[in-house]
């Protein structure tokens, strides 16, 4: 029985903070040395931060990333720790994990797969390292194994696998078992997607069933830089079975977990497995001289947080990990607080309890000390009274701004639900404003605007009126707005640019309007003050009261639209096959009526590109996204599917007859 105690560690980085990351990645090697750990995994290009994006390309990024991990060898005196960074080998730049063993660094592993699909660019920056392929890189006076490689440490083999390596058919897990891996390290940056970790689960078990080894994976955490969201979730599997699993969304700069693995067993779990290939290994093994302490037995136990369990698992990762952005982007940008410009309506409202919940997880988890501390930037928290409700006073302001076709139902909803979370509430009448810039189109134009005549465009000034105040108010407290536009309504347009799209983050720009709704009926049971949101039925209120506008009179009902949108722009099919799949899926709406909202979908998705283009930056929740930046890519200018269009529409008609 050879035992050794394995260690995964999650840190909160920030692209290009190099000292930041230096103090987070020693204070995370610290706190393993002190839980006894001989064997670390730190996540995927945790020195540089993984969203650098294009400052790879420098030259002084590579170069000062190996003089980090040179000034980090030293903490690693009597451990094996791995840590990942960018690596300039022969003209290419690679993603790479650097070994450092006993305070010296032993060698380095290049990523065989690079991550290019949805909000993953790394083939644009990063060179995929072949398969049995070796060679050394200069290091200091020394020239260090690079490529390729498994470390035998003191008679225990450690392999790689960096986070999309895991993700393949072909994974280098499967060459490392042949190699008599003893334990595979996976240093990872995997951006936060509903139930992801069940997914990441099954790689790490299966791969230390599979390839009979004790399996490490360590993950980044929080919004690193800007619009991904790491949700840390560090784990431990060995004999085919969980052992060891940290945190999720946690506030925390670090967090890490522990266990201690039987060598031996895995080694017997792998002997005993008929079918085991009988190939050569084409990687190249690293003697290295260094000994892991022999460990003491313990019984592996797993702990996860209350709300990682049982029902309402969306609906609890949603509001975690919008939360935890939240608090990363305020006190990365260090901006002064947030400003919501509250209608009334369910988005606004949810984007400012989002914030709520961002103060109470905070304190709950670092304390009103520690939350304080986070944020220490923010001078109106400083002098805040210690409460989670005055913490909300100070970060949040929400100004609601009326017009005369606004109603006292939207009003007492927006002042409800500020009061209800301790926000500042604020009332602003904006009605003159807009007449002001009706007047002056009116008499340059020489005829009055009417609603027969003008609609959007009256439509449009009420929302665009708002803009300017709303920006005024955030820049008078140096604080960031936040927009409040939902995918939903991003898919489609229904957003008036430079009105209810102004802000600097869009948080709930990822998710679709149905689920929120559900989402706000879920919350209210925690901010009761949300009954008089839930109780109305979404509406723009920008034609006059005696209209009755409500926006899926505007556009369909949004569960439809949300599943047009699923099977259009996330399974990429053509109208035709959108309409019989919603056929089938909503059968009691009549064909020629599902035909209108497929038609209006795909119109209204094609002439809208460009409002796309300029949302504020939005949170990635999902693995199906509507930013261009980050995951679809739509022409701004395209042809519109008019042939597939006329097409379906012959075919609805045929089925109306």
């Amino acid at each position: 029985m050879r035992l050794v105690r394995l260690g995964a560690a999650t840190v909160n980085q920030t692209p290009l903070d190099w000292d930041g990351n230096r103090q987070r990645l020693e204070r995370a090697i610290a706190d393993a040395r002190a839980a006894g750990v001989s064997v670390l995994c730190l996540p995927e290009l945790a020195i540089t931060g993984y969203g650098c994006e294009d400052a790879f390309f420098g030259d002084h990024v590579h170069r000062t990333a190996m003089a980090e991990l040179e000034a980090l060898a030293p903490s690693t005196r009597d451990m094996v720790v791995a840590i990942g960074l960018p690596v300039f080998v022969n003209k290419s730049l690679y993603n790479a994990a650097a070994l450092l063993v006993d305070g010296a660094i032993a060698g380095f592993v290049a990523k065989q797969y690079l991550a290019g699909d949805g909000l993953h660019y790394e083939p644009r920056w990063f060179t995929a390292w072949q398969r049995g392929e070796r060679t050394t890189v200069r290091v200091g006076d020394r020239d260090v194994p690079f490529g390729d490689l498994i470390f035998d440490v003191g008679g225990i083999r450690i392999g790689f696998e960096i986070c999309e390596d895991a993700w393949v058919s072909s994974r280098p897990g499967s060459e490392l078992g042949l190699s008599s891996a003893d334990v595979i390290l996976n240093p990872s940056a995997s951006h936060f997607a509903f139930d992801k970790q069940t997914l990441r689960s099954r790689l790490a078990i299966d791969g230390s069933r599979a390839f009979g080894v004790a399996y490490v994976y360590a993950n980044l955490l929080g919004n690193e830089a800007g619009r991904a969201i790491y949700d840390g979730g560090c784990m431990i599997a060995s004999e085919g079975r969980m052992i060891a699993a940290g945190p999720r969304l946690s506030f925390s700069d670090t967090s890490s977990v522990q266990a201690v693995v039987d060598v031996t067993a895995n080694r017997m779990l792998a002997a005993r497995m008929s079918d085991r290939d009988k190939r050569q290994s084409l990687v190249h093994v690293v003697d290295v001289d260094f000994s892991p302490p022999e460990a003491e037995p313990e019984v592996p136990v797993i702990e996860l947080a209350d709300w990682d369990r049982g029902d309402h698992a969306k609906e609890n990762e949603f509001t975690r990990a919008v939360a935890l952005g939240l608090l990363d982007y305020l006190r990365k940008s260090r901006s002064q607080g947030f400003v919501v410009s509250l209608s009334g309506g369910a988005d606004s409202a949810a984007v400012a309890c989002l914030v709520e919940r961002m103060v109470s997880f905070g304190v709950d988890e670092l304390g009103l000390d520690g939350f304080r501390e986070r944020l220490s930037h923010i001078a109106r928290l400083r002098s805040a009274q210690p409460s989670k409700r005055a913490f909300v006073g100070a970060l949040l302001a929400c100004v609601y701004q009326a017009t005369r076709n606004s109603s006292t139902t939207t009003r007492h909803a927006a002042r409800s639900v500020a009061e209800g979370i301790g926000a500042e509430y604020l009332e602003l009448d904006v009605d003159a404003l807009v007449e002001g810039y009706s007047g002056l189109i009116a008499g340059a134009l020489g005829r009055p605007l009417t609603w027969e005549q003008d609609d959007i465009a009256l439509q449009n000034i009420q929302a665009r009126a708002r803009g300017p105040s709303v920006w005024l108010l955030a820049n008078v407290r140096g604080a960031l707005l936040l927009s409040t536009s939902n995918r939903s309504e991003a898919a489609v347009g229904y957003a008036t640019m430079d009105g209810d799209t102004c802000g600097g983050l869009s948080p709930i720009a990822g998710i679709d309007k149905a689920f929120l709704r559900e989402w706000l009926r879920w919350m209210e049971r925690e901010i009761p003050a949300l009954a008089a949101v839930n109780a109305q039925a979404p509406t723009a209120e920008l034609r006059p009261s005696d209209a009755g506008q409500t926006d899926e009179d505007d556009l369909m009902p949004y569960p439809i639209l949300d599943a047009i949108e699923d099977a259009a722009i996330g399974h990429k099919y053509p109208p035709v096959a959108v309409w019989r799949r919603m056929k089938a899926e909503f059968p009691d709406i009549a064909p020629g009526t599902m035909a209108m909202y497929v038609e209006r979908f795909f119109s209204l998705w094609c002439r809208n590109q460009w409002k796309r283009e300029r949302y504020a930056p939005s949170f990635h929740v999902d693995d199906v996204n509507l930013d261009p930046k980050t995951w679809c890519r739509f022409p701004i200018l395209s042809g519109g599917y008019r042939r597939e269009l006329a097409t379906l529409r012959a075919l609805a008609a045929e089925a109306e007859s």
